[in-house]
């Protein structure tokens, strides 16, 4: 590694160890490399998606036996699948033969099939079939399963840990998990799931995703007048989450229909939440809007978003206005954050200040937990 990309590393270091030192009356953001820089990113693979609990999906993806996706984590493959006895596993999507795909793309299946030599697994990973293999002497089959990779289910959301290491995740989240609780979660179908790429940094979208200074400005006609900027409210967040209320504005019709269980402030505000590093969602009154975010680049990252609901049909013309309704918000986030990316590739910006806490103190916890990671 060149001296400069060792400096540059070291410098966004003491940057973030320099700001772990601050109250949070002087909030701040972090100078432009933080996110231009690509050997950085690198250090966040390592430390960070290969260590930390990221999202993969929802379970709705795969509802029935069968069923599976596939897709890539700071370049590992993956399968999703849920077996013959109808558990959720994360396997390796590399055949243990000479390493290519054992599937691609998403569908229903009774096994996974290597195209190139037709090695066969079952759903649970296990070698089922390896052509004239029975010729080679000494080989086991049993020892030729696709590896499973470290799972769990959270609030109907599937999180791996690629290196296997990482503490529990429920456990983590169980303050998170009270306060979501009314709005039942773990009740609602998924109705919408798409992929996308941006073009800007992962941390950008995420900081994006969970601060509501930018509604007023940002999303006058989409979400200002729902969720204005001047109703949000900061909820104290912990070492593995940070989170904000997002009331409605009184005016606007309610957003039901409500669980039983909902309070009535509660009926009246969306929680948006993020799951360090990289998994945002925001849970409304009457639906669930997520985005699973993997880096692809240091300026590109990848997005598998989707919306749940208490309703079953994803035809229905509510489902569908609400699924419209995000398509347009997150093409104006979209615009901006392109334009960020851009506008960060210069010297004549390093750092500056944040907006209140109700406003910008998610951005600061998640630039704490940064710090604690890395500085």
């Amino acid at each position: 590694m060149a001296l400069d990309q060792i400096d540059i590393v070291e410098k966004i270091r003491r940057d973030l160890a320099e700001l772990s030192n601050l109250e949070t009356s002087q909030a701040r953001t972090m100078p432009p490399d933080f996110y231009t820089s690509a050997d950085f990113l690198e250090h966040e693979k390592e430390e960070l998606f290969r260590k930390e609990w990221i999202c993969l999906g929802h379970i709705g993806e795969v509802p029935n036996p069968g069923d599976y996706f596939t897709t890539e984590l700071i370049g590992e493959q993956i399968i999703v699948a849920r077996d013959h006895d109808g558990e959720v596993r994360v396997l390796s999507n590399v055949c243990r033969h000479r390493g290519n795909l054992v599937a691609e793309g998403k569908g229903n299946r009774r096994s996974f099939v290597c195209g190139y030599h037709a090695w066969t697994y079952d759903l649970d990973g296990a070698l089922k079939t390896a052509p004239l293999m029975n010729k080679v002497e000494g080989f086991d089959r049993k020892k030729c399963r696709l590896p499973q990779l470290n799972t769990e289910i959270w609030s109907n959301f599937i999180f791996v840990n690629l290196d296997g290491n990482a503490d529990p995740l429920a456990p983590q989240l169980a303050t998170l998990e009270s306060i979501i609780c009314n709005y039942h979660n773990e009740q609602r179908n998924l109705l919408f799931s798409d992929e996308a790429e941006w073009g800007t940094n992962w941390k950008n979208l995420t900081e994006n995703f969970m601060e509501g200074y930018h509604l007023f400005a940002t999303h006058p006609k989409t979400l200002q007048p729902m969720t204005p900027t001047q109703l949000c409210r900061k909820v104290p967040g912990e070492g593995r989450w940070t989170a904000y209320r997002s009331y409605y504005d009184p005016e606007f019709p309610p957003r039901g229909p409500f669980h039983e269980d909902m309070t009535e402030d509660e009926q009246r505000n969306s929680v948006l939440f993020n799951v360090f590093p990289s998994f945002v969602v925001a849970v409304a009154a009457n639906y669930t809007l997520y985005l699973c975010l993997r880096p692809s680049g240091v300026d590109k990252v990848a997005i598998r978003w989707g919306v749940a609901g208490f309703k079953t049909d994803p035809d229905d013309q509510e489902v569908v206005d609400y699924v419209q309704l995000c398509k347009d918000f997150n093409a104006e986030d979209r615009a901006k954050l392109e334009t960020l990316q851009r506008a960060q590739n210069t010297r004549y910006f390093q750092t500056g200040p944040l907006a209140p806490d109700d406003l910008e103190g998610t951005i600061w916890d998640f630039l704490q937990y940064m710090a604690r990671r890395f500085a």
